[in-house]
């Protein structure tokens, strides 16, 4: 059985279509769809409803009280699927149903415990590849990434990586970096990827740039160990410096003093120390909301398979 979870956000013109070809397609694979409603603003919620209603055997829904974002929406599906494979996919038909059957019966036929979708090409906006690639590059030192691994969306994975997925309870959730804590047995399947036929990515600079700020702060300590040694660079740096002009001063007394070099030290070093501490402040601020147990999301609507509430 195939539990596929899709995370929903100004899907209206799509999701009742790419649900009901999701069924036909893996249909050899008892599927049971998850679609999680994030609060999206347009009509994805009648949308959402009507697919229930006309697969009420195979179809549950989720709607959440507030936007969350895609990984806590994500989360939400996890925890009430039933499925021996979790299959993760977009609302927008850029994973093609077709390309999802080739991930589920890669995954079955072969003995890893996750499989990504890796795109021959990728059809999404500059920005969002750009964003992308910054990410891949990172996690691959933050979280300690195997090189090659491309991070999708895109991903089935057994049920027993379920089960350690869904024991983390914190509010930022980042489901590839428990992945990469969970298990070293990955491997990854090459996809086609379809353009956006309808409306433009979800996915602003600023959501990009929270999910790697995510990613790089509740997952890694190595910022914070990347600014202990840069700080520990400066200060070598610094006393070479010092050295420096001392000698310089007493071999040529006649030389005046450097305002200018004096006010560029100041407030490069200072740019520095407002960054670490912006950096620290990141770090606590999350222990707070863990502490405070901020919830992963709230739930408004439930309506599971064969019309149960």
């Amino acid at each position: 059985m195939i539990s596929v979870i899709i995370p929903v956000y100004n899907a209206e013109h799509s999701i009742y279509k790419l649900s009901k070809k999701i069924l036909e397609t893996l249909a050899e694979h008892q599927p049971e769809i998850i679609l999680v409603n994030d609060n999206s603003p347009d009509s994805s919620h009648e949308e959402c409803l009507k697919a229930c209603k006309k697969f009420e055997n195979q179809i549950s829904y989720i709607k959440l009280l507030k936007n969350v974002g895609e990984h806590n929406a994500v989360m939400a599906g996890l925890r009430y699927a039933e499925g021996d494979w979790v299959l993760i996919m977009d609302d927008d038909f850029q994973n093609p149903p077709e390309e999802a059957l080739k991930l589920v019966n890669y995954a079955r036929d072969n003995k890893f415990d996750v499989i990504y979708g890796d795109y021959i090409k990728k059809e999404h906006s500059f920005l969002r590849n750009l964003g992308s690639k910054i990410n891949d590059l990172t996690a691959n030192y933050i979280l300690k990434k195997p090189k090659g691994l491309y991070l999708s969306s895109f991903k089935c994975f057994k049920k027993n990586i379920l089960r350690e997925i869904i024991n983390y309870k914190g509010p930022f959730p980042y489901i590839d970096g428990l992945i990469l804590s969970i298990t070293a047995n990955i491997g990854s399947l090459k996809l086609s990827h379809s353009s956006r036929k309808i409306g433009k990515s979800n996915y602003t600079f600023f959501k990009l740039i929270k999910l790697y700020s995510n990613m790089s702060t509740n997952f890694s300590t190595v910022p914070i160990h990347f600014f202990s040694l840069l700080g520990v660079i400066i200060a070598l740096l610094s006393t070479i410096y010092g050295i420096f002009i001392f000698v310089e001063k007493i071999l040529n007394p006649e030389l005046p003093l450097g305002y200018s070099s004096i006010l560029t030290a100041v407030i490069f070093f200072s740019g520095i120390q407002l960054i670490f501490l912006g950096l620290i402040g990141e770090y606590i601020g999350k222990i707070l909301k863990n502490v405070n147990q901020e919830p992963q999301y709230t739930i408004e609507k439930k309506i599971f398979k064969n019309g149960k509430k």
